[in-house]
């Protein structure tokens, strides 16, 4: 079953959108399958967003495309998630999550100055954007219709 969305006329899932408690994973699910479909438009799969959960879990996107490949549902990707790299407890999941929910670039020296061009051109205040924010922000300009 294809389940790829087409990104290219939608936008993927907001990062905040836990399955199995972790962040990212919808909207990774959703950029990997359209990736392989021909139909993620200006979207990327194992893009830094996608990196901050892979890295969590100490497996990368070459190891999380074969379970996209294989038509697996988000549950399935999360089990999938729990039994390779590193094992986490649910409650280490769930303070990772609530920790990349909160991250805010503007406080990285390495992102200021990338992430203030970024917001000024949504009209967002960097000091106190979240990255989530940021790229639900950004997926909503994207997409006016």
């Amino acid at each position: 079953m294809n389940t790829a969305k087409d990104l290219s006329k939608e936008a993927a899932r907001s990062p905040r959108i836990r399955v199995g408690g972790y962040a990212i994973l919808a909207r990774m699910a959703d950029k990997g399958r359209a990736s392989l479909n021909g139909t993620a438009g200006e979207y990327h799969f194992d893009c830094p967003v996608d990196n901050m959960l892979f890295g969590f879990k100490g497996v990368k996107g070459a190891d999380v495309k074969p379970v996209l490949e294989s038509g697996a549902s988000d549950e399935q990707i999360a089990a999938w998630l729990n039994s390779h790299g590193t094992p986490k407890t649910p409650a280490e999941v769930k303070a990772w999550s609530d920790s990349v929910e909160a991250e805010r670039p503007h406080n990285n020296p390495e992102h200021r100055e990338w992430f203030a061009g970024e917001c000024a051109k949504l009209g967002l205040k960097p000091e106190t954007t979240t990255l989530f924010d940021y790229l639900e922000a950004d997926d909503r300009a994207s997409f006016k219709h």
